[in-house]
């Protein structure tokens, strides 16, 4: 289960307004629910969806808090807790392990100095491994923001990513 985080937000007047220009992107159709979160989540600098927009949700498209609820704790691509600004995916498919996606992550958790899950210290980086995003004929491959990286095979090719996203 994925609680929320506690931390002292408040819904405020922007948060306000990207809720209202995605939803109507959605013609506000409640049945749009996930497309609604993830285009929400990826205008949110820290990648993830605030207690105050699930409140504000349900409200503006008429559903029960336990509705928005149960897709942000079903779904393991939202998060209701604060992320990097740049959340660094590895593939974990079998393609990627077979194609040396473990030395990338080893790579990625040296140059860093975080394991899974963890973020810098500057809140710009984190690294999670999720399932296959289709990047087979790339790997290892990785996914920042919807930006694919791939043949991710040495530390400089590694590093030089980590500088494009400046």
């Amino acid at each position: 289960m994925k609680p929320f985080v506690e931390v002292d937000e408040a819904m405020t007047l922007e948060l306000a307004q990207l809720a209202d220009r995605v939803i109507a992107k959605h013609d506000h159709d409640s049945t749009q629910l996930v497309g609604i979160l993830l285009d929400i989540q990826d205008e949110i600098e820290l990648h993830y969806i605030p207690k105050p927009v699930a409140f504000y949700l349900a409200e503006q498209l008429d559903l029960k808090l336990t509705q928005i609820w149960d897709v942000l704790s079903f779904y393991s691509s939202l998060y209701t807790a604060p992320r990097a600004k740049y959340p660094i995916q590895i593939c974990d498919s079998v393609v990627c392990r077979v194609n040396d996606s473990g030395n990338l992550y080893a790579m990625l958790r040296d140059i860093l100095n975080i394991d899974l899950n963890e973020v810098t210290y500057d809140h710009k980086f984190t690294l999670e491994k999720v399932p296959c995003f289709g990047a087979c004929d790339m790997a290892p491959a990785a996914r920042v923001n919807g930006r694919v990286f791939g043949h991710l095979t040495t530390r400089e090719r590694v590093i030089d990513m980590l500088n494009s996203l400046d």
